[in-house]
C-alpha cells in the first residue's frame, strides 16, 4: 500500500490517512485478507462508521476512497461491486464567515510572533493554512507584491496578492530567516525537503536560499519517510492554536479557524465588488460553483435582495 501510494506521489498526509482506514477495515473484519472480502464487507464497515461511531459524511467517504485505492491499485482487483457501494451524502452547509469588525478584533488580539504573521497572511491572501506554512522564499515577490502558491489543492499553482501592510513584516521575517539559514549552512545542515522529481532534477536546490521555507520550524526534525533530519516548515497546529487563542481573547461568538479567514477573505472581496471569476482564481477553485457559495453569505443575499420588511412604512 505504501509503495503504491508513493509511486503516485500522494502526500504524506494522504498516505497516513489511507493506511489508517485500511488497518481499521481489516481489524473490523477479524483480520481477514481484503482479497477475501467485497461489497458486503465494505458496506458493513461504512455502516459501522456511520451508525456506531457517528462519523461525518466526509470521513465516511474518505474511508471508502482508501478502500477503493486498495482494491484497484494495490490488489488490482476487479470491482464490479463498487457501483453497489453507497457514498455518504455530504450536507450542504454554508461556511462560517467573520465580519470585517470581527476580523479586526481577532487580528488585534494576536501576539507579536511568527504564527501570528502567518495568520495575517492567510486572511490577506486567501491561502489555506498548509499553503501558508509551506511558502518558499522564491515564491514571495516583495516588489510586485504577490505570492506564488505552489502545488495547492488539486496540485495547482496560482498567484495571489501580498497585502501592502505585510510587505515590511515579510521583509523582516525573511531577514531573520536568512540569518538562521546562514547558520544552518555553516553547520552543513541547510538542506530542505523537495518533491522527488525536483530533488532529482535540481540536486543542489536543497541547499539554495530560494527553496527554503519562509516560516521554518525552530528545531530540526526527522523526515517520516526517509529519516533525514532537516529543518521543516512551521507546524500548522501552532497557527491553528494562535487563531483559537485570539478568537477567545477577542470574545468572538463564532467558531474561528485558519480556514474561516479564507472564507472571510472571499466574502469580503465579493462585498467590495470584485467579480466572482477573480475571486475564483485567487482561491484556486477549479469550478466557479465552489466559489458561488460565498454569494450566499453576503449581507444582503446572493442577488442583493432587500427584505420586504425593510420597505414597510
Amino acid at each position: 500500500m505504501r509503495q503504491s501510494i508513493r509511486a503516485r506521489h500522494y502526500s504524506l498526509r494522504t498516505e497516513q490517512t489511507y493506511l489508517h482506514w485500511i488497518k481499521r477495515f481489516i481489524v473490523f473484519h477479524g483480520k481477514r485478507h481484503p482479497r477475501e472480502m467485497g461489497a458486503a464487507e465494505v458496506e458493513a464497515f461504512l455502516s459501522h462508521l456511520a451508525t456506531d461511531l457517528n462519523v461525518a459524511a466526509n470521513t465516511q467517504n474518505l474511508a471508502l476512497s482508501a478502500l477503493v485505492f486498495l482494491y484497484k491499485n494495490v490488489l488490482e482487483a476487479d470491482l464490479p461491486w463498487l457501483s453497489d457501494v453507497t457514498r455518504a451524502k455530504k450536507p450542504q452547509r454554508l461556511p462560517t464567515v467573520l465580519s470585517r469588525d470581527e476580523v479586526k478584533a481577532l487580528l488585534d488580539a494576536l501576539p507579536d510572533d511568527v504564527p501570528s504573521l502567518v495568520v495575517r497572511l492567510l486572511y490577506g491572501t486567501g491561502m489555506r493554512v498548509m499553503e501558508g506554512v509551506r511558502l518558499r522564499v522564491k515564491d514571495v515577490d516583495l516588489v510586485q507584491r504577490q505570492i506564488a502558491v505552489r502545488d495547492g489543492k488539486g496540485a495547482k499553482d496560482r498567484v495571489t496578492m501580498l497585502p501592502a501592510s505585510l510587505v515590511e513584516p515579510m521583509r523582516a521575517q525573511l531577514a531573520v530567516r536568512s540569518t538562521v539559514f546562514e547558520r544552518d549552512r555553516a553547520a552543513g545542515r541547510a538542506e530542505v525537503w523537495l518533491p522527488d522529481a525536483l530533488a532529482r532534477k535540481y540536486p543542489n536546490a536543497v541547499r539554495d536560499w530560494g527553496w527554503q521555507y519562509v516560516f521554518a520550524a525552530s528545531a530540526f526534525s526527522s523526515d517520516p519517510r526517509s529519516g533525514t533530519v532537516r529543518r521543516h516548515h512551521l507546524n500548522e497546529q501552532l497557527v491553528q492554536r494562535t487563531v483559537r487563542g485570539a478568537a477567545t481573547r477577542s470574545g468572538l461568538a463564532k467558531p474561528a479557524t485558519p480556514h474561516t479567514l479564507r472564507h472571510s477573505f472571499a466574502t469580503h472581496l465579493l462585498e467590495s465588488g470584485y467579480d466572482i471569476r477573480t475571486v475564483q482564481e485567487l482561491l484556486g477553485h477549479s469550478d466557479v460553483s465552489t466559489t458561488m457559495i460565498y454569494t450566499h453569505v453576503l449581507n444582503r443575499g446572493p442577488r442583493a435582495v432587500v427584505s420586504p420588511l425593510d420597505r414597510v412604512g
